[in-house]
């Protein structure tokens, strides 16, 4: 018996230098941590290509780091037709960039906003862009990143258990 091909998931922001590579770090770590690391392929993307092939914004590395996260590796990459086809579940970090995939064809049923999964339930259904920011407020959207990846990882892992699904039902 063969193991299941791995879950794709992508987080998609505007530049991909802030929001999306917290997601992306954060989420393949609590993965990780879960033993669940093989069972996941995570990526990052942005909307925009301004700051393709730039690693993450200083603020939001500092930020990883201070809260035991290495996104070092992370470089910036625009998101493609093909990353909407293939990714088996797409996260929005912001309405514009959930309305910009499905005007790009991105199928509803794969594809959340990442406040959705957030326990705290904000106003505010877009995660703050803290590109210009005093280093505080990178860390605040860090911590509402790590409770929804939290919260969407053990959603996910819960489907997983169900047993297996090419394609995850309709999420928050």
């Amino acid at each position: 018996m063969t193991a299941p091909a791995p879950f794709r998931i992508g987080f998609v922001c505007t530049g991909n230098i802030c929001r999306s590579p917290m997601g992306e770090v954060v989420f393949r770590r609590l993965a990780e941590d879960a033993g669940l690391g093989d069972r996941f392929v995570v990526t990052s993307r942005g909307t925009e290509g301004w700051h393709a092939g730039r690693p993450a914004h200083e603020g939001t590395r500092i930020a990883l780091a201070e809260a035991g996260y290495d996104g070092s590796a992370h470089r910036a990459a625009r998101l493609s037709d093909a990353d909407i086809a293939e990714h088996d579940l797409l996260i929005a970090l912001a309405r514009g960039h959930e309305a910009e995939m499905l005007a790009r064809g991105a199928d509803p049923e794969r594809l959340a906003l990442l406040t959705a999964f957030d326990p705290e339930r904000p106003e505010d259904p877009d995660v703050f862009d803290p590109y210009w920011s005093e280093q505080p407020v990178y860390a605040e959207v860090l911590a509402q990143v790590e409770r929804s990846c939290r919260a969407l990882l053990a959603e996910l892992r819960g489907r997983m258990e169900d047993g297996p699904r090419s394609r995850p039902e309709r999420l928050p």
